[in-house]
């Protein structure tokens, strides 16, 4: 793990339906080696038991670039509901893969075309194991 990988706690429900994704027709012909790191290297617990400031998926973040200071709320997605809405990012997307599985305080760095940004978490505003949605 680098300091741009924070540790990850992953719920075993959300572990599995992105396992389920990986073989399906959606993911084929993507570059999935990412998220296929992500999830090996993740601590799996049950939805229950999931804190209640990790990014998991459904979840809505808001985070902060470290760069500019410019706030943004981006919610996790499966790619059936990534509408193409500039807070919707799907798990399959790079920064999907990245923001799984981290918590409050932690910071990613997202290749854009413009450079990479440092992305900190400020907060979950909502997460579907917390309001009992898993």
């Amino acid at each position: 793990m680098t300091a741009s990988e924070p540790p990850l706690l992953l719920s075993r429900l959300d572990c599995e339906r992105i396992e389920s994704l990986l073989e399906s027709p959606a993911a084929a012909g993507l570059d999935t080696g990412a998220l296929e790191r992500e999830l090996a290297r993740a601590t799996v617990v049950e939805p229950q038991d999931m804190p209640a400031d990790v990014i998991t998926m459904n979840s809505t973040a808001r985070c902060r670039d470290e760069t500019t200071g410019a706030e943004r709320e981006l919610t996790l997605v499966y790619p059936r509901d990534a509408d193409g809405s500039p807070d919707k990012v799907s798990i399959l997307a790079p920064v999907g893969s990245a923001l799984l599985g981290l918590r409050v305080g932690d910071a990613i760095d997202w290749p854009t075309p413009g450079g990479t940004v440092r992305l900190r978490v400020l907060s979950v505003l909502r997460q579907a194991e917390a309001s009992g949605e898993a």
